[in-house]
């Protein structure tokens, strides 16, 4: 693929800014067939969560708010009206992190496809793209919002701040920067100018202003790219020196070196890949509903049999879980203690489980009998999928204890099947997880943008 004013690689010593613009603009992903394999994943993933996402209260106000443009060229999901790049990026963002069921990805330690999707949609159609132009774009973005992740460090997410927003903007201004073929030095200058965007505190987890973080995220993404294309210059270097990205966002844990350590080999999106969650809640609940999932079947259990639960993490592990006795659906997506409870009293959850109306009694009674705990023998929990797991054990009203561990994420792999639920199984959206495995040209884009407007919100 050509480039616009193509650029010679950044010499060794040049800072981490123009080395990661340089590797974004030289990027060849479409030579890894695994990876815009696992990009199509992706995407039928996304679009799964986000159909099913336009349906959310927050996403309808969204719409109101912030309108429609019809002389916009950019489709809305659940919109027959059309709106500006910019515009749309922002709602289609908001509606695929609406439900907390989009992917996740431990380098990141956040959801890349949120953010990165709804911002290479709203490029791609504007700008006449490719599908397979877009998967390649997608590729990259992600692989910039990961290894960024990784050269952060912990203490970022720690220390407040939600990292699908934060490493979102960074990560969007990548791809959108590889779709529209800018060369190293604007793709340098659109960094730079995300960066001076990045935003997001977790303080709004379990409100309706959360998903907002996914679509401002994909908004100042292509905000940035915008401006660069258009010669609107910023300061140089945006991830370097002591008032840099790096030194202002990572209280003192960056590792910068990391985030070309390894650069597309492999790429992110294949290893260590990309989480699709099977629950419609904070993915570090998932471990402890799978070990209660997993004793509920064994054990034959119903609330009625349960004394108490105490959930054990490693240090960390529960950073995000702040609401322990929600009073909506919404607020359950962070609640270890419902959705624990929810598992033993009606098995696998499903999306009602966690829609925003207010929680069933009988769930929070059982809720109060989950407690939570933490191992601090164990490593702390951090963006390596080896330091986290949960334990769920079962004191029996008969005194009989039951326990089980879970270590590792069970993602949903049927997305074909995801996605027709989160559809209510639509004739009018049943071919497009076939679309999306074969998708290649401008054509096949159009079509995919058509069945935004036949969303039901």
């Amino acid at each position: 693929m050509s480039r616009l004013c193509p650029s010679t690689p950044a010499e060794p010593a040049a800072g981490i800014t123009r080395q990661l613009a340089a590797a974004i603009a030289n990027a060849v992903p479409s030579n890894d067939p695994a990876a815009i394999a696992a990009a199509r994943r992706g995407m039928l993933d996304f679009l799964a969560a986000a159909f099913a996402g336009a349906r959310d209260p927050g996403y309808r106000k969204l719409l109101t708010v912030n309108g429609q443009d019809s002389r916009g060229e950019a489709s809305v999901i659940g919109s027959a009206a059309g709106a500006s790049a910019q515009q749309a990026a922002l709602l289609n963002g908001y509606a695929g992190h609406a439900l907390d069921y989009d992917d996740v990805h431990s380098s990141v330690r956040g959801h890349p496809a949120t953010v990165l999707l709804p911002a290479l949609f709203a490029l791609a159609q504007t700008r006449g793209s490719s599908a397979f132009e877009l998967l390649d774009a997608y590729v990259v973005g992600l692989e910039t919002m990961a290894r960024l992740g990784l050269a952060l460090g912990s203490r970022h997410y720690e220390q407040g701040f939600h990292n699908t927003a934060t490493l979102g903007t960074l990560g969007a201004a990548a791809a959108a920067s590889f779709l529209l073929k800018l060369d190293a030095a604007a793709v340098e200058n659109a960094l730079g100018l995300a960066a001076t965007q990045s935003a997001g505190l977790r303080l709004q987890f379990g409100s309706e202003a959360k998903p907002l973080h996914a679509g401002l995220a994909a908004r100042a993404g292509v905000f940035a790219v915008e401006l660069a294309a258009a010669g609107l210059q910023g300061s140089a270097g945006a991830l370097d020196g002591p008032a840099g990205f790096f030194a202002v966002f990572s209280g003192g844990a960056a590792q910068p070196e990391r985030v070309l350590e390894g650069w597309g080999a492999p790429w992110q999106i294949v290893t260590p890949g990309l989480y699709f969650k099977p629950w419609a809640c904070c993915t570090a609940t998932h471990y402890a509903v799978h070990a209660a999932l997993t004793l509920r079947e064994l054990h034959r259990l119903s609330p009625h049999d349960i004394e108490r639960v105490t959930v054990t993490f490693p240090p960390g592990g529960d950073t995000p879980l702040a609401n322990r006795l929600p009073a909506t659906g919404l607020e359950a997506r962070f609640s270890v203690e419902y959705a624990v409870a929810a598992a033993l009293a009606d098995g696998s959850p499903g999306v009602a489980t966690f829609a925003d109306v207010p929680v069933r009694d009988d769930l929070i009674a059982l809720a109060l009998r989950v407690t939570r705990r933490h191992d601090e023998t164990a490593a702390r929990a951090s963006t390596d999928p080896a330091t986290r797991f949960s334990t769920v054990e079962i004191e029996l009203r008969d005194g009989t204890v039951l326990s089980h561990t879970t270590d590792r994420l069970y993602s949903a792999e049927d997305l074909h099947a995801k996605f027709a639920d989160a559809t209510s199984r639509s004739r009018q959206l049943e071919f497009v997880p076939s679309l999306i495995d074969t998708m290649h040209s401008a054509a096949d884009l159009a079509s995919l943008f058509k069945a935004f407007a036949q969303v039901s919100v």
